[in-house]
């Protein structure tokens, strides 16, 4: 018989009550990582799996709730804004001890900010704590109120909390003032040096195969009957390299949920779910999308002058967009997602139903129109078809493709071939991800890639580096060609100006117009967004999935066996 969670701790303790029906205490949750987690350190985390460990470990101040894609309390219980929207004043729950049973205060709160914007640490979490060029100021007002300045107006203020994990200044102060913070809180370390404020902490690592996590009985959460959460005595996830493995252990009893499964096992689970009693998630288009783009960086410092030759084809508008009317998205979403995707021509999802700009055009695929383009473009057809540019020369280029994501590699041959009907000749490069990468962000030896992107949030602040000239995932020229051109002039001002915006309608106008700018000019030809497809066992309850991630996981508080 399954007990009830345990009871409240001491009276002082400023929990948080969460709403919903009240769940059953016990058993243990089995899901899967492809690969290992490389940390427990939030400071230094950069790969999904260590992120994703940390999430569990660990807590903030202000949290995103992935099912309403909205900001709610969190460690910090109320927070008031002043002087323009530039302070902050946050109230910290008091009586709160981390996984260590160690008391948490204002004092761990200064800590960790500073500690995540010192640039001798070099945290990944530094550029987004920098407002108007400057770092935020940090200041303790008292046990459990703390102060926040930017140095201007922050339109999504509240939102830059998210994913700044509060660090345990009794564990790690000693490592950040010796200059070893770096080397703090590997996965193989002791877990009982590692203390969080999340729903779990560690309990076992064990190399190549498995990492188990155990409930933090610290947590200060309760559920509307008063008994502190989370539910589940464990998390166990195992180190299952591929998604074809996954859904075979899944299949067989050894994995207890898949949190995305790409559309042709997902076809697989449902031809068997009714006999094995899996429930099934298709939540519709998140914030995934795939896309092409071609290399438009200067590449003057580089020895690539086949490249440079047929840049000046990239470059123009009409060949992008002549590409982009001659792609059969619909084949796509039907053949490569079995009907699981939806066809994009900007990069804001579907799933992002706050900020998507629905007025962007959807035209329809048109090898008249595409032809048309090009012809304006001065490019010409020959009698047996071959496009030839300006100087005669037959319009030949190559596409990266990383052969171990079967979905893009049957995307890049439906390209192809679409394109081979304007007459192009389009040779497809199969390279390890990797190598692939090395060659679209160092050596820029390509000359058009497909890729994905995963928002991480569905503000577009995180998005500054994708579209901003200077930013380090503006993947279609890292090193760009000066002088801007005026819509990438544009798009830098308005990408900046937005984050100062505080009237909803204001910012939301400003990227609108960033939206069109992408979908006008096409530096990535966006294409569809697969749906977000997951599985559970039956009886897992208290599941929100999201079309965020981590799609089923977000809330594992929550979650528990019926």
């Amino acid at each position: 018989m399954l007990s009830r969670p345990p009871a409240l701790g001491a009276q002082s303790e400023d929990l948080l009550v969460t709403t919903g029906e009240a769940g059953r205490v016990g058993g243990r949750l089995v899901a899967s990582w492809h690969s290992e987690p490389k940390t427990a350190n939030p400071a230094i985390a950069l790969d999904v799996v260590s992120k994703e460990l940390i999430t569990l470990l660990d807590a903030d101040l202000i949290h995103i709730n992935l099912a309403t894609q909205r900001t709610e309390p969190a460690l910090a219980k109320s927070w008031a804004v002043s002087d323009g929207g530039r302070r902050y004043v946050l109230e910290l729950r008091q009586g709160l001890r981390f996984s260590d049973g160690q008391p948490f205060d204002a004092d761990d709160v200064v800590f960790s900010f500073n500690l995540y914007l010192d640039p001798k640490v070099d945290s990944p979490q530094r550029d987004l704590l920098m407002v108007g060029g400057k770092p935020i100021k940090v200041l303790k007002l008292g046990p459990y109120r703390v102060e926040f300045d930017f140095a201007q107006p922050y339109a999504a203020a509240e939102r830059i909390f998210d994913g700044v994990a509060i660090l345990p200044r009794h564990l790690l102060e000693q490592d950040y003032e010796n200059g070893k913070i770096n080397q703090a809180w590997a996965i193989s370390s002791a877990p009982g040096s590692i203390a969080g404020l999340g729903p779990f902490r560690l309990k076992q690592y064990v190399p190549g195969q498995q990492v188990v996590l155990e409930r933090n009985p610290n947590y200060w959460k309760v559920d509307a009957a008063r008994h502190r959460l989370p539910y589940l005595d464990e998390i166990v996830f195992l180190i299952v390299p591929t998604e074809d493995a996954e859904v075979i252990r899944f299949e067989a009893g050894d994995l207890d949920l898949l949190e995305k499964v790409g559309a042709d096992n997902y076809a697989l689970l449902e031809r068997e779910g009714g006999a094995h009693g899996y429930r099934l998630f298709n939540l519709g288009p998140g914030m995934e999308y795939d896309f092409l783009f071609f290399n438009l960086n200067d590449l003057s410092a580089k020895h690539l002058p086949e490249i440079v030759r047929k840049q000046e084809w990239f470059r123009r508008r009409e060949f992008r967009q002549a590409v982009s009317l001659a792609i059969d998205r619909e084949a796509i979403v039907r053949l490569v997602y079995r009907g699981n995707a939806t066809p994009i021509w900007t990069q804001v999802t579907p799933g992002n139903k706050m900020w998507v700009d629905e007025a962007i055009p959807h035209p329809a695929r048109s090898l008249e129109k595409a032809l048309e383009l090009l012809r304006l473009g001065g490019f010409t057809r020959r009698a047996d078809g071959t496009l030839t540019d300006s100087q005669g020369a037959p319009v030949e280029f190559s596409i990266l493709t990383n052969p171990s994501n079967a979905q893009r590699s049957k995307m890049a041959t439906l390209i192809q071939r679409d394109l081979s009907q304007l007459g192009m000749r389009v040779n497809l490069v199969s390279m390890e991800f990797q190598a692939l990468m090395a060659r679209a962000f160092d050596s820029y030896d390509y000359e058009a890639t497909l890729l994905g992107l995963v928002s991480g949030d569905a503000d577009p602040n995180p998005e500054i580096n994708v579209w901003t000239s200077t930013g380090g995932t503006h993947v279609w020229a890292l090193a760009e060609v000066h002088p801007l051109p005026p819509w990438q002039t544009e798009l830098d001002s308005l990408m900046q100006s937005q984050t100062a915006l505080l009237d909803f309608a204001a910012r939301k106008a400003a990227y609108d117009r960033v939206q069109q700018i992408v979908a006008e000019e096409d530096p990535v030809i966006c294409l569809v967004s697969p749906n977000v497809l997951a599985a559970t066992k039956a009886g897992l309850e208290g599941l929100e999935p999201s079309v965020m991630r981590n799609y089923l996981l977000w809330n594992a508080d929550r979650l528990y066996w019926r």
